[in-house]
């Protein structure tokens, strides 16, 4: 009799066993670390603190009437982009007092300009050099051509710094950065507003090294090096040549010669 219990009881146990509260146990954050704070946090420093003044000068003035043109007055604070934008390319950067002076003119919480300029990475934080190089690193860029990987090499070995640093006599900062867009031409970089595209290792440090002679010497009679491919493309046709369209294409006025 009590053999033919005990599975019975067996089978009661695990159902109560299983029906047990069992503790709950959760992290305190379930994202990934960040080994820095920078995109969350202002930290003031020397160059980058609200003591510093900022005003925009009159040329940025005429311009920022000219872009609240563009919205009702009661949205003027979708301006903020743009105002920010023309704040970093006269400062050189996106200071914290940069900020301030956008909302103040915005009319909106400083904290709204903070987490327009923590989210969106085309505003630079922290000061860059006068020439701020982008490597694209992504999945076209390191299959095309040479590969983007010998060209962030050539880069840092010329430059002798590395991803997120500048060089010493503060001309040059360098980032790696996700697809600008021009995978056609790749490997390519962004160096300010300009993309250089089709490189090589021999024609990227030839190209840093003309913008070096450019920004060295204010009375240098040296022109900055021509944006677009560093080859014999001028766009982005096919390197090889016309491959089609080659004759006059077939129409309604267009039979064939043996009719």
């Amino acid at each position: 009799m009590a053999s033919k219990i005990t599975p019975l009881l067996l089978r009661s146990g695990v159902r109560c066993a299983s029906r047990v509260a069992r503790p709950q146990i959760r992290a305190f954050s379930i994202t990934a670390s960040r080994p820095s704070d920078t995109l969350q946090v202002h930290r003031n420093s020397p160059d980058n603190n609200p003591d510093i003044p900022f005003k925009f000068n009159a040329q940025n003035e005429k311009l920022i009437a000219e872009i609240l043109k563009r919205y009702p007055a009661q949205y003027k604070k979708a301006a903020v982009m743009p105002l920010l934008d023309l704040g970093q390319r006269q400062h050189g950067f996106t200071s914290i007092s940069v900020m301030n002076e956008v909302a103040r003119l915005l009319e909106m919480p400083p904290m709204r300009v903070y987490e327009v300029a923590s989210f969106y990475t085309m505003y630079n934080r922290t000061p860059v050099g006068k020439f701020f190089v982008q490597a694209c690193t992504t999945t076209p860029c390191q299959l095309g051509g040479c590969g983007s990987d010998v060209i962030v090499k050539a880069i840092k070995n010329h430059l002798g710094i590395k991803q997120g640093e500048t060089t010493k006599d503060g001309l040059f900062t360098f980032i790696e950065v996700e697809c600008l867009g021009a995978c056609v031409n790749a490997p390519m970089i962004q160096i300010n507003d300009d993309y250089y595209e089709d490189l090589t290792p021999e024609t990227v440090v030839k190209l840093l090294e003309d913008l070096k002679a450019t920004g060295t010497s204010a009375t240098s009679s040296k022109k900055a090096p021509v944006a677009g491919p560093l080859s014999s493309r001028e766009s982005c046709e096919n390197s090889a040549g016309l491959t089609n369209l080659t004759a006059e294409p077939w129409g309604a006025e267009k039979t064939r010669s043996d009719l």
